[in-house]
């Protein structure tokens, strides 16, 4: 019978080994071995920012085009938004594009100012829908209600054609110097210094026609006057 009772104890004891602190002391350990807090991350981020700045560089090639023609006072090199630093091919291609649009800026200014003179061609555009160019308004608004689709179309081809295919821009000529071989009379300047201010002139005349222009529209588009928005 004391045998029985020491076999007993023994193994209650035993079962209290195993159940109580022993195993969950292992549990314990398995947990202290994980303590991934290492966080080494910042570090990284600072090399991010330091190689972002670096690519600010490209700007620089912006050097070398003050004394260009449209470079002029009293704003000088004004490029706020950096698109000097894409490069002389694309610089190049602003020139054309701004020389381009100055010029029909400047056309489309006069073309206001004239038939708002009251001066027409003669003629009839269309006598489907029109009996003469007279009665076309003068202002942009009427001369854009009035003249027939088909008539844009025309006025928008033609300007298509000359510029593809007889007033084309050559690479190899300067920026704007379309006429080239073309049997055109047009004047060139000898004198480098009159020539410069010559480019000069058209290219501010542009700027200002391409702001008229859109002044023009925009006074039309509100119901008053073109040129004269203020007097009714």
């Amino acid at each position: 019978m004391q045998l029985k009772v020491i076999g007993v104890l023994a193994l209650v004891g035993g079962a209290e080994a195993a159940f109580g602190g022993g195993g969950a002391a292992k549990g314990k350990k398995v947990v202290k071995k994980a303590p991934v807090k290492k966080s080494p991350a910042k570090a990284p981020v600072k090399k991010a920012v330091k190689k972002a700045v670096v690519r600010k560089a490209p700007v620089k090639s912006a050097r070398g085009v003050e004394n260009d023609v449209g470079v002029t006072l009293p704003l000088g090199l004004f490029d706020p938004l950096g698109f000097l630093g894409r490069g002389p091919d694309a610089y190049r291609r602003y020139q054309e594009i701004e020389i381009k649009h100055g010029r029909l800026a400047m056309a489309a200014t006069l073309g206001v100012i004239v038939t708002e003179a009251g001066i027409r061609l003669p003629g009839t555009p269309s006598p489907s829908t029109i009996s003469s160019y007279a009665d076309i308004p003068g202002d942009v608004a009427g001369a854009w209600e009035t003249t027939p689709l088909a008539g844009w179309a025309q006025v928008v081809a033609l300007i298509a054609a000359l510029d593809i295919a007889v007033f084309r821009q050559d690479p190899a000529y300067p920026a704007g110097d379309v006429v080239q071989d073309l049997p055109i009379d047009w004047v060139r300047y000898d004198d480098p210094e009159v020539k410069k201010f010559k480019l000069n002139a058209e290219r501010n005349n542009g700027r200002a026609a391409m702001f008229g222009i859109i002044g023009m529209i925009s006074h039309s588009a509100l119901g008053v006057d073109s040129l004269f928005p203020i007097v009714q």
